[in-house]
């Protein structure tokens, strides 16, 4: 009987260690199938690109090109930016970079889509603006990409009249070059031979007689550029002589009676 009982026994004390073991290995192997899922989980989990926290705006990239930062302006462009934004007064990236003579920022702005003859408020263009800046290089650029070299502005000035203000020799020499209407009159009937008169760039007067402007051009005041010469010289004469009294009248007036007399 006794030897019946520790038979019961033993095999008791087995069937539950072969169940424990089973639990165990149960265990184990789906501890060891949930972290392999996990793992490829996170393999084949498509990857978040991280947002831009630097994107650059419009007021900036304008800012960027007019200080001729190429790689500002890049970025804006890329990220889908349109090359023609312009601030309140009209005035685009394009006008910016070629006042202030950014010939790289000007020629990547015209190469992505950049109006050449974009006007602004004035109805300037950028090649005015570049006549006014007196970068040559910038209005090779803008001449290669279609620029109109006989625009207007809102004073109906050419890009020849604002170069011959400006004094710029060279940007000049090279409008006439390309053959630019050199007698076109802005909104006071001048000629760029009368504001070169003027102003007294008489290198460039000489310069747009010998391209042909005609002397003989009257403005809305009815002078020709030869009259307003003759009238300017007057006019420096009587200041001269006005001068030249006043210089008198205060000498007189500082000397005592006794020096008078004298």
């Amino acid at each position: 009987m006794n030897q019946c009982l520790n038979f019961v026994f033993k095999a008791d004390n087995r069937v539950r260690t072969i169940s424990s073991n089973l639990n165990s290995h149960s265990l184990d192997v789906d501890i060891e199938e949930n972290t392999i899922d996990f793992t490829e989980a996170n393999l084949t989990a498509p990857s978040v690109e991280p947002p831009v926290m630097n994107s650059v705006d419009a007021a900036a990239f304008m800012t960027a090109a007019a200080q001729g930062k190429l790689e500002v302006v890049d970025e804006y462009l890329a990220d889908g930016g349109s090359p023609n934004v312009h601030d309140e007064l009209k005035r685009t990236a394009l006008h910016r970079a070629s006042i202030e003579g950014h010939t790289t920022v000007v020629q990547s702005l015209l190469e992505k889509g950049a109006n050449v003859n974009f006007k602004d408020q004035l109805e300037s263009s950028a090649v005015h603006w570049a006549c006014r800046g007196g970068s040559l290089e910038v209005v090779k650029v803008l001449k290669s990409h279609g620029a109109d070299l006989n625009l207007r502005d809102k004073l109906h000035s050419t890009p020849l009249h604002v170069a011959t203000r400006t004094g710029h020799v060279n940007i000049v020499e090279y409008l006439l070059t390309y053959e630019v209407k050199v007698n076109l009159r802005d909104r006071e009937g001048d000629t760029a031979l009368h504001d070169a008169v003027r102003l007294n760039r008489y290198k460039i007067a000489e310069m747009l007689i010998f391209a042909g402007a005609d002397t003989k051009i009257k403005n809305s005041e009815g002078k020709t550029a030869v009259q307003q010469v003759k009238e300017w010289q007057l006019d420096i004469l009587e200041t001269l002589q006005r001068l030249e009294q006043m210089k008198v009248v205060e000498h007189v007036s500082s000397e005592t009676p006794q020096e008078r007399s004298e």
